[in-house]
Formats: structure tokens, sequence, C-alpha cells
């Protein structure tokens, strides 16, 4: 499978992270003596599942490498359309390219056996999309501090993934609902309207299962979908604030040394 990763992200002087960056892609951010986005690289690199890497957001002077094959695509102005962008590309290099992973370039805690969990398990059915979810167990006690916020469903409370798995054709040619989608991302009324009024009731009240839930959003969106309880907390451990980076900086340094 083929994986792009998404890297086009510059904070602006509001964003927590802009007295770190100061301008810069927050891609590049320094974490124990290289960027950030080299550490999600890497893990790629050595994950079996990943055949190349599309980097979307960088150019290919930006010093980041791999030792597979590598791609760079430039931002397309948000995060929908660099996905778009991505599926293109990897349907030009491998036009039999069923589905792709899609990696933010924040998580530089996720390692090879973690991308390797992912493609694995995904592929064990045929669905449009798949999207990994992190018990609030998993995520407490691999990053204590992390002070993520979480869905809560009836059966599990979960936050989301930065790397995941859909169908390609699903991104490049189901115009429609991607449009819906990117027109819906800032206004919490059509986000309702997309998933569905009854569904977004019973989340707040917590009376849907993660299960239930997944069922009646693919069905709105008129998909296949699955959302996977991954074990892996690096993949939901993106750097979005000053006391995560702090904590990656740290958690990478003692891997570093061990």
């Amino acid at each position: 499978m083929d994986a792009v990763v998404i890297a086009g992200g510059v904070p602006e002087p509001e964003d927590p992270l802009y007295a770190y960056t100061q301008g810069i892609p927050k891609a590049l951010l320094d974490i124990c003596g290289k960027p950030m986005i080299q550490w999600v690289l890497d893990a790629l690199c050595q994950a079996e599942t990943i055949e190349r890497v599309i980097v979307i957001g960088l150019s290919a002077d930006s010093g980041v490498t791999c030792e597979k094959a590598m791609a760079f695509i430039p931002s397309q102005g948000n995060m929908l359309a660099n996905i778009r962008a991505g599926a293109l590309k990897v349907l030009e290099l491998n036009p039999n390219a069923e589905h792709v992973l899609l990696a933010s370039s924040d998580v530089p805690g996720i390692t090879h056996e973690s991308i390797d969990w992912v493609v694995r398990t995904t592929m064990q059915t045929d669905d449009d999309a798949y999207y990994n979810v992190i018990s609030r167990e998993a995520m407490e006690a691999r990053y204590p501090t992390s002070n993520r916020s979480y869905v809560r469903l009836r059966d599990v409370q979960v936050c989301g993934g930065d790397v995941n798995v859909v169908r390609t054709k699903t991104v490049t040619e189901n115009h429609d609902l991607w449009d819906r989608i990117v027109e819906s991302r800032k206004n919490a009324l059509k986000q309702a309207a997309l998933i569905g009024y009854d569904t977004l009731i019973l989340l707040l009240l917590r009376l849907i299962t993660l299960e239930g839930a997944v069922k009646k959003v693919t069905r709105r969106l008129a998909i296949s979908g699955r959302a996977v309880l991954c074990p892996y907390a690096e993949i939901g451990m993106d750097v979005d604030k000053p006391h995560q980076l702090e904590i990656m900086r740290a958690d990478l340094e003692r891997r570093n040394a061990t």
C-alpha cells in the first residue's frame, strides 16, 4: 500500500505552536534533532506493508528523506484537497491502487509496527473508509498528561487517530461527498446535517455504541466503513499544543536512549 503524509500546515500567529514555528511548516518542528515529519517517514519507510510515500506540503529540498520511493506535492490549501491530491498521485503512480494510507505529519511517536498493524487489520475487509480510534484507557495509559478530548459513546470513550485508510476512488471520484464534507468543516449545523440529527442526538445522550454510530454515519454518507479500535496510542498522539510537543520530545528522547 502507498502512504500519503499531510504536511501542509503553517501555524498562524494565533496558533498555540506559533512561538515554536515562527512561520515554518509545523511538520519541520525539531524533535530530538530531526524534523517531526521525519519520525513519521522513518516509521513508514521501515513498515513492511508500505511501498512508496507521497508528501504533501513540502518540497524535495526540505531535507526529509525516506529509503523508499518518495514524491512531493505542494499544499492544495486545505486538508481535504490535500487528501484528494495525494490519492490522485497514488493512482498516477499505481493505477491499480485500491486503498491508500493517510497519515498526519504530527504523530511522531508512530512506529513501523503500528503502521503494519493498521494496514493488515484494515485489509481484512474491503470497505471504503477505515477510521482508527483509541480508547481513553489506552491513551491515558501511554500518555497520561496528553489531555485529549474524547467522544463518549455508550460502550467506550475514544479519541480519533491520525493514521487511517481510505479507498482511492472514494476520494477521487465521489465529488459530491467530498464537497459536502468540505462545506461542513467549520459549520456545526452543516456537520450535524451531514451525519444526521438523529445520530447527533444519540451521541450527545450517549445512547449509541461505536459500531452503531459508524453504521448510521456511513449509511448517511452512502459509503461502507469501519471504526478500528487501535491499541497503539501513538497513532492518536498528535502535536497540536506546546505541552504535547514537550511530551513527545521527552518520549522520543527516552526512545533514542534505549
